[in-house]
């Protein structure tokens, strides 16, 4: 169940709704997915569980994991844009018809690939590449980010990479730093972590991460108190067999 969560008393209201409905569009979005998926996921050829079970590994662990793992990539997913467009939902706010999304530029450098899309361009001058997190360990994706920022540049454009989650494993963050280097080397901004979420406030005035957490919070104690009801529920159930 989907709850409608009110924020008062706060002179970015507007904003903070726009971003509580993108929020439960989002939600409903995933949570459709997910059991569409599940249904689908009935019909499917399971015969691999004979490798699961050599593995000592139930027929209930096996369909768990193979749910869970079909449910991770959809939620990866999700999250991903809705906190890009989060992102890009403050700076509309705050920049009205000067930020344009979804711009996109031919590649002037290769063949391949054909465009490169900025995620926002601000004031026809910042162009923002907006990412939830980025955990690749491919190599090939310095390469193509490099390009991407030399054509932006360019085109005239600051190259800024806002990424809100630094990545875990060596390899991944070794990638990061050494986008983090090319980002300067072509005199743009490179901002990760807090310093993102900070830089989204300075920048447009509104506490993205303060919103989601409100909203975040607002989730866990509709959640507990339906909990609450559907247990007192059950009791009553239970006290008017037993009697």
């Amino acid at each position: 169940m989907k709850y409608k969560i009110h924020i008062g008393g706060n002179i970015m209201l507007s904003i903070e709704e726009e971003l509580i409905n993108l929020a439960e569009d989002y939600a409903d979005k995933l949570d459709q997915k997910v059991l569409n998926r599940v249904e689908e996921m009935k019909a499917d050829d399971k015969s691999h569980y004979l490798i699961y079970k050599v593995l000592k590994v139930t027929l209930e662990e096996g369909e768990l994991i193979d749910i869970y793992q079909n449910k991770g990539r959809f939620l990866y997913k999700y999250a991903g844009s809705f906190l890009e467009e989060a992102a890009i939902l403050c700076f509309e706010y705050k920049f009205k018809e000067n930020a344009a999304k979804k711009v996109k530029i031919p590649n002037t450098i290769g063949q391949r690939p054909k465009n490169f899309e900025i995620d926002c361009l601000i004031n026809g001058k910042s162009a923002y590449e907006i990412k939830w997190r980025d955990a690749t360990t491919d190599g090939d994706h310095i390469t193509k980010e490099h390009t991407r920022m030399q054509v932006v540049k360019d085109y005239g454009y600051t190259p800024v990479r806002l990424m809100f989650y630094y990545p875990n494993r060596t390899q991944a963050m070794r990638i990061q730093k050494t986008l983090e280097t090319l980002y300067k080397g072509a005199e743009g901004e490179y901002f990760y972590g807090d310093a993102a979420w900070d830089h989204v406030f300075e920048v447009t005035g509104v506490d993205l991460k303060g919103i989601l957490e409100k909203i975040a919070d607002q989730n866990i104690k509709n959640e507990k108190q339906e909990q609450e009801t559907a247990k007192k529920a059950l009791e009553k159930i239970d006290k008017g067999l037993v009697n």
